[in-house]
């Protein structure tokens, strides 16, 4: 997808949604400063957060000590290895969710439910069967 964005942003931007590894700003950072000399640590935090407004970037929360982020924006869950801090998408979003657990929290809270965020957790396979 190309986007009016400054040449930073949209590197930022490509570079964030060409990995399913759930990146830190570190990681990318890492990635696009030999192609990029002048880019900075903080240039790439600011321009994820502008991602994040413009609702083409998630933070989907802190693992090993760092932020991690995902630009596939459809409904999905995440397993999160408690060993290797590996994020993995689990595909179904909704099919995971009771559509009662819906109606209980939407009568229960007074609102209405538009998405929700499932983490799971564990060991993945590399680190159950390593080689």
């Amino acid at each position: 997808m190309k986007h009016n964005f400054s040449a930073k942003r949209e590197a930022i931007y490509q570079t964030l949604s060409s990995t399913r590894t759930h990146p830190t700003a570190e990681w990318v950072y890492q990635q696009l400063k030999p192609s990029i000399p002048d880019l900075s640590l903080g240039t790439v935090y600011r321009n994820i957060a502008v991602l994040r407004e413009m609702g083409l970037a998630k933070s989907i929360g802190i693992f090993g000590g760092q932020e991690r982020f995902d630009t596939d924006m459809s409904q999905h869950s995440h397993f999160v290895c408690k060993k290797c801090h590996k994020i993995i998408d689990v595909p179904g979003g909704k099919k995971f969710v009771d559509k009662n657990i819906y109606t209980f929290i939407e009568n229960e809270c007074n609102a209405d439910v538009e998405s929700h965020s499932i983490m799971f957790y564990g060991i993945c396979g590399n680190c159950k069967n390593p080689r």
